[in-house]
């Protein structure tokens, strides 16, 4: 299923027509015994460069995140860059654009959910607008697009107030739907359709100076694993590549002279931070890339949290495509430039660089991280400012309600840490653990990539609610049930398997375990012990994880055996709960996971 469509900006459209000169014959007189001159061949139009210009995961950052890119100081170490905001990131659409006349703007999915409060408190209704609003073109469907179902996704797009979910819509004004277009090439109804139209064609210039960009986008085939199951009961997820594969002659019979395809998949470099590097690259972007169609110029990818540009090999040893991705929530953009030969159909030059979206400082968990003369400084756009501030506002008596104290900052673990949560990641395992005892949980387990922000106190250790909304922003319901300690073992196992990024799950105090990855998968969990005893594999133990795992979220799939479910508090309330229970919260700092290996 396929569309096209022309730019809603005026001036985005009316540019591409680069001008090409027609040689007009002189006033010379014809030869001798000629009949007439020969008429001149006209020359070839000129090659038309069209920027894409993208980025992925920017789950509801409407504001600042507080957070920073790594990227080279010039002098061997890593300097970190304030960045994010959706104003700052409309100026720096804006700036690119200006430089090039022939534009489109992109994501890879992700856009909403798993959000600041100013955002998910009103279902993301002013993230889909802001990003309307600084002229974002098409969409990738994430796998956290489908975080509250099918049909509130279908709602994001089209516009409309109504009730889907437990939370009201249309709180501040209508909600009219995305003014982007959402691409889901391989997420199929029970018809066998995609769910949203599968790519689309954008025309730029005229005559013989018309090239035309085909775009693909598609979400990753593991979705089912991530999100609850009867959300999307009624879609399914096709293979990534066989998916490209089968559209690509689809764009090329429409004329597509430049294929770029937006993915939610990705991977990682290893090393020290470098936005435009990759190396060490590795992910599960990898076979999807390794069997697709070399038809294809350009995949932007997502779904890590990574920033990286790379070469990549395709099913044609002898033509690679350029990946990228912008890291997160608006931190980084993506300028991509194709250099068109409308005469050959075809792409014949391409670049791409990570543009980090400097916007204000912060403080971290370990100190100010302000402003770097390293990389230019945006100013916020200022429609955008104020509309993202009647959300702020409207959500500020949720925001600043102090909810406890803290003795200092918890850190979440930033790569290669970030695999393990950090304290903060053990402090919410324990508050998890305080909040179901009644239901006999001796043991809670925490994944550390739904840990999504540092806690860090104020001056006088105050932490409020948008504080630790920021961490978890999720409203997962908590399970407790029964598995045996062979169980816990092979649960704790999946997190070192070669499904999906590695993951330390995170344990509550009194539970340790070591791991060493020089050992077999499978066998990489060399010891458990529960209050200083070994586990026993025979016995049965109640065991505390948030809903997304106890449904096999992030690989964990043993989790699904578990017997004599209770539903508990949500993952937010029993936070704010071990601050109430408590007048100064300690961040843990006892060793919980000890790596074997070294």
């Amino acid at each position: 299923m396929m569309f096209s469509s022309n730019s809603r900006r005026s001036g985005l459209l009316a540019v591409g027509a680069l001008a090409f000169s027609v040689l007009l014959s002189g006033c010379a007189a014809p030869h001798a015994g000629s009949k007439m001159a020969s008429a001149p061949s006209p020359a070839a139009a000129a090659p038309v460069e069209v920027a894409v210009l993208a980025f992925n995961d920017f789950h509801g950052n409407l504001e600042p995140p507080r957070q920073s890119v790594g990227m080279p100081d010039g002098q061997g170490g890593t300097a970190q860059v304030p960045a994010g905001g959706v104003a700052w990131l409309a100026s720096a659409l804006d700036s690119l654009r200006a430089k090039h006349p022939n534009s489109l703007t992109v994501a890879a999915g992700d856009l909403i959910s798993a959000s600041p409060l100013a955002s998910s408190l009103f279902l993301d209704e002013p993230s889909v607008e802001a990003l309307s609003r600084i002229g974002l073109d098409y969409a990738a469907v994430g796998n956290h697009e489908f975080d509250r179902g099918t049909r509130e996704l279908l709602r994001m797009q089209t516009g409309g107030c109504e009730k889907l979910t437990l939370r009201e819509p249309c709180q501040l004004e209508r909600f009219a739907g995305a003014r982007y277009h959402y691409l889901a090439a391989s997420t199929l109804t029970a018809s066998g359709a995609p769910l949203f139209p599968a790519s689309a064609v954008r025309t730029f210039g005229s005559g013989a100076a018309q090239v035309k960009v085909g775009v693909i986008g598609l979400t990753l085939r593991g979705t089912p694993m991530l999100v609850n199951p009867a959300g999307i009961a009624d879609v399914t997820f096709a293979d990534e590549a066989d998916t490209i594969n089968a559209e690509v002659p689809k764009l090329k019979a429409q004329g597509a002279d430049a294929i770029v395809v937006l993915i939610h998949q990705g991977g990682k470099q290893a090393g020290a931070p470098d936005p435009n590097g990759c190396g060490g690259f590795i992910g599960d972007i990898q076979p999807i890339l390794a069997r697709m169609s070399p038809a294809v110029d350009v995949v932007v990818s997502g779904h890590t949290h990574a920033d990286y540009i790379c070469e990549m090999p395709t099913s044609d040893p002898a033509r690679r495509v350029l990946l990228t991705s912008a890291g997160l929530y608006g931190k980084e953009l993506t300028e991509i430039t194709l250099t068109i030969d409308p005469a050959a159909h075809r792409v014949t030059a391409r670049s791409a660089r990570n543009l980090i979206v400097q916007s204000q400082p912060f403080t971290s968990a370990k100190g100010l991280v302000a402003l770097s003369p390293l990389v230019p400084a945006y100013a916020p756009r200022a429609d955008i400012a104020a509309y993202v501030q009647r959300y702020v506002d409207a959500s500020k008596a949720f925001a600043t309600r102090p909810v406890g104290k803290l003795s200092g900052p918890a850190e979440r673990g930033e790569a290669p840490a970030g695999s393990t949560g950090g304290p903060l990641a053990h402090l919410i395992a324990d508050a998890q653990l305080a909040a179901t005892r009644s239901a006999g949980a001796q043991i809670a387990f925490m994944n550390p990539y739904g840990v999504r922000a540092a806690l860090v106190p104020a001056a006088d250790g105050t932490v409020t609610f948008g504080d630790i909304y920021l961490v978890q922003p999720f409203g997962n319901a908590l399970v407790t049930e029964t598995l045996t300690g062979a169980e816990i073992k092979a649960v704790l196992e999946q997190g070192f398997d070669a499904n999906g990024p590695e993951q330390v799950l995170a344990p509550s105090a009194g539970f340790v375990f070591r791991y060493d990855r020089r050992q077999p998968v499978g066998s990489r969990i060399t010891a458990i012990t529960l209050n200083g005893k070994p586990l026993d594999p025979a016995a049965s133990y109640r065991v505390t994880m948030n809903g997304f795992l106890a449904l096999g979220g992030d690989g964990f799939t043993v989790f699904k055996a578990g017997r004599d479910a209770v539903t508990g508090p949500t993952d937010i309330e029993a936070f704010e709960g071990l601050f109430r229970s408590n007048a100064l919260v300690e961040v843990p700092h006892d060793a919980r996971t000890i790596d074997a290996g070294g």
